[in-house]
């Protein structure tokens, strides 16, 4: 794969050009998982894992955003049944994966050690590693370790867990969406404002209250989900399955913003040289909020070897019609990866 070029002059014949936006392509239809189970990744932990589409094909796995979101039926539709066996799993705490919502155990390193259990688990020798926002920083960090198992990289709305990126979600997105943050923040006391990842993660955490755990968890999902799509989106909260798994969610991510943040000393930018012969895709929102876009233009820069996509008329989310297209765009092309 190559960089994709900027509008501008075209190299070969000089001439000003204007890129084409490409036809918008739909999703593959709904599958149901040929075989599915549970994994026992230690003591504590039991993953949900599943797989789908064409059992002697090309292996795919799945790497969901958050951490903490857990994946969803629509995941199986971004990639061919024919052609690949798409494999899905839930995250420590994640999900379906038991005990929901767990933080013990529960770290970036054990997620790729996890990657790598289930991969043998499933007799796989090597796999292409999908994954947006948060399932970019694993996809990376797992690459980097297991560069040899990985036919490529699809990446979405690229995420480093880095301080700097941690601040933004908490309190730079309140540029673009202000009457959403003032409703997250808006059930701290005005005091607890300056330092809102402890005050969060002391409500998130608080085991002896679970009606405030809950209050919390439910205004840290609709502010996250307010931010991701480029159109106005008012998710509900309503039923008891959908409370706890955005007590999951918010407890997941706060626990990761607070304890596994990736100081700029050990950067994943520091080592695109390991990830540097693994064929990749970044696909990158212009407008993408919770992840913007200076974070995947730095790794473009760094990796011009990947194709860098950047799409003009979306935000954050994978559903968003235009992001769904480039992804789906580029499982298609890996169908020439072996």
């Amino acid at each position: 794969m190559t960089g994709t070029r900027q509008p501008g002059k075209d190299p070969d014949n000089k001439e000003t050009y204007i890129p084409r936006r490409p036809p918008l392509l739909d999703l593959f239809p709904p599958t149901t998982p040929y075989s599915s189970g549970f994994l026992a990744v230690d003591d504590i932990h039991n993953i949900y894992w599943e797989q789908s589409g064409n059992p002697e094909g090309v292996p795919i796995v799945l790497l969901h955003g958050g951490p903490g979101a857990g994946a969803t039926p629509i995941h199986r539709r971004f990639f061919d049944p024919d052609h690949y066996r798409i494999v899905i799993f839930d995250q420590r705490g994640a999900g379906r994966s038991q005990p929901l919502g767990c933080l013990k155990n529960n770290t970036l390193q054990h997620l790729i050690d996890d990657m790598e259990v289930l991969r043998e688990h499933l007799a796989i020798d090597r796999w292409h590693v999908f994954g947006g926002s948060w399932g970019s920083t694993l996809a990376m960090s797992y690459a980097i370790q297991h560069p040899k198992r990985c036919l490529s990289l699809i990446l979405r709305g690229v995420f480093l867990c880095e301080q700097e990126e941690i601040d933004w979600f908490l309190y730079g997105m309140n540029s673009f969406f202000p009457e959403a943050w003032e409703q997250f923040a808006g059930i701290l006391q005005p005091e607890e404002q300056g330092d809102i990842l402890e005050s969060y993660y002391a409500r998130l955490t608080d085991e002896k209250n679970p009606e405030r755990q809950l209050e919390a968890a439910i205004c840290w999902s609709l502010y996250e989900g307010a931010c991701s799509s480029l159109m106005p989106n008012y998710e509900t909260i309503t039923t008891e399955e959908q409370k706890q798994h955005a007590l999951a969610l918010a407890r997941i991510e706060a626990h990761y913003f607070k304890n596994q943040v990736i100081s700029t000393e050990k950067s994943i930018l520091h080592n695109i040289d390991l990830l540097r012969s693994i064929p990749a895709a970044i696909i990158q929102g212009r407008y993408d909020v919770i992840c913007p876009i200076r974070t995947a233009n730095k790794l473009h820069l760094l990796w011009p070897e990947a194709d860098y996509i950047v799409v003009p008329d979306a935000g954050h989310s994978a559903l968003d019609a235009p992001v769904r297209s480039r992804l789906i765009e580029a499982t298609e092309n890996a169908k020439g990866i072996t």
